[in-house]
């Protein structure tokens, strides 16, 4: 419980109608969770308004309102605060009624197109296996020490990633790790919280439906350091052309990785084979598990940012030649008749041409890759003919197949893949709307030693169709058919 007059520090109050000494219980954004004794937030986002559910609000218990117009007609004891954002202003909030958990450890968040989730996850596994406890906020899941808490979203909103926080810091963790996505920074939702550090993989083409424009979204993910604290790191990547501009205005220590120019943090690949990475990184030569140069580059963020954190460059480089990465990226099998199958999240058109670029250095040249690829409902659909087309660039056959069709057609989202097909892509690709069957497909195709990619969904366990979440692991599927094929 807190006054509310002392939740609203570094809210910027247009008006005030009632008293802001009332106690507050709890802050909400959705209405239908409102209780006795809350502040309700009125939000205006994608699919409704908050303001038109403020009497609702009122209705279940609360006893402030925060909106950006007031309503034409108030209820007797209850407060009205107008703002100008909404956003910002419950995320200041949270952030002060649940204590300012992000002062109680050190934060450090994780941006860019691709490579966040594994970033974050390994910064995770290596804290942690250096005797740290150690919170982490991705994609895949959220964790408390080895206390697993299922994700919704990249990030939470505001609210209840303040509440996961002020968890992490009751159960005294030292370190969290966050992934940061464009939304998530855009829609204020990480507004207040203090980061010791920030870094940046790289930008490429996804979330266009949202942010309109390229320009946009290159804005959005900049402006993530451009609010960080002199106190603060921030470490972006050389070899990404947009890498540089994200540092130009921020107040923290910068810092560059590389594995093409001089940087701070310097990486060479020596070898890049299934059984892993050899790379020297500052002159020191190490085996590592992770797969490819796209994680060549995750493993200078995470060394530069341990490096940051006070950790000894030696001892770092020895932990994180133990680690593996995070669920679903570059997971990889192989069948009794020695057939290759590699999950991977690859949702983009940048990272799936990454990863069977990785496959396509690995193999030894008599192997076909055939990738099973689809494309999720109701996202960007400026993506789709370029993902067909990179798949069919780079593979040998190409299964183009249901992802998460949400609200969509998904024989429509397969006509809008092979729109962008070359007369040459179209003599290689299959479409097979049953995402099981597609795979069971791929499976009959190959023949020994060949190289099965199921693109998209990685670490899900489920399949979006209409609302309804069900239950799909593309690992699991693969894993099925390599049995099937083997009896």
């Amino acid at each position: 419980m807190a006054k509310l007059q002392d939740i609203l520090y570094k809210v910027h109050l247009k008006q005030v109608q009632g008293s802001t000494s009332v106690d507050v219980t709890g802050i909400e954004i959705d209405s239908r969770n409102v209780r006795q004794g809350f502040v309700f937030v009125a939000i205006r986002g994608e699919q409704s308004d908050g303001h038109h559910f403020i009497d609702k609000a009122i209705g279940l218990g609360a006893v402030a309102i925060v909106c950006e117009k007031m309503p034409s007609t108030y209820m007797d004891g209850i407060t009205y605060l107008e703002v100008n954002n909404t956003h910002e202003a419950v995320a200041n909030m949270a952030h002060q009624f649940y204590g300012e958990p992000s002062t109680k450890f050190k934060l450090v968040g994780v941006t860019g197109t691709n490579g966040k989730t594994t970033i974050a996850t390994v910064l995770f596994k290596l804290f942690s296996h250096l005797g740290y406890k150690c919170g982490l906020v991705s994609t895949v899941q959220n964790q408390i020490a080895d206390k697993i808490i299922p994700a919704t979203h990249t990030t939470p909103d505001a609210v209840r990633l303040n509440a996961l926080l002020k968890q992490m810091a009751d159960e005294g963790c030292d370190y969290v790790f966050m992934e940061c996505s464009s939304h998530a920074i855009h829609q204020q939702r990480i507004t207040g919280l203090v980061f010791a550090g920030a870094l940046f993989s790289n930008i490429t083409h996804d979330h266009l439906d949202y942010h309109k424009t390229f320009d946009e979204y290159i804005r959005v993910k900049k402006s993530f350091f451009d609010q960080l604290p002199s106190s603060a790191f921030a470490i972006s990547n050389a070899d990404d052309k947009r890498g540089e501009v994200m540092l130009q205005n921020t107040h923290a220590k910068k810092y560059l990785y590389s594995l093409k120019t001089v940087a701070a943090f310097k990486g060479k690949i020596l070898e890049n084979a299934l059984t892993g990475l050899v790379m020297t990184v500052n002159d020191k030569e190490v085996h590592f598990r992770l797969i490819g140069e796209f994680n060549a580059y995750n493993l200078l963020a995470v060394y530069g940012a341990a490096v940051c954190l006070g950790e000894e460059s030696e001892t770092v480089l020895t932990a994180l030649s133990l680690l593996s990465g995070a669920e679903g990226r570059f997971d990889y099998m192989i069948s009794g008749g020695l057939i290759i199958g590699i999950v991977d999240y690859a949702h983009t058109p940048d990272a799936l041409e990454n990863v069977l670029m990785t496959i396509k250095k690995l193999r030894k040249g008599h192997e076909q890759i055939i990738t099973v690829v689809g494309c999720g409902g109701d996202r960007d659909k400026t993506k789709r003919p370029i993902m067909a087309q990179a798949a069919c660039d780079l593979s040998d056959k190409v299964i183009l197949t249901s992802d998460n069709p949400r609200t969509e057609d998904p024989k429509q989202i397969l006509i809008d893949m092979e729109t962008g097909l070359t007369s040459s892509a179209k003599r290689k690709y299959i479409s097979i709307i049953d995402r099981k069957e597609a795979i069971k497909t791929a499976v009959s195709l190959a023949n020994k030693e060949d190289i099965i990619l199921v693109a998209g969904k990685g670490h899900e366990k489920y399949q979006d169709v209409n609302g309804v979440k069900h239950a799909f692991d593309d690992k699991e599927v693969l894993r099925e058919m390599f049995e099937l094929l083997e009896k």
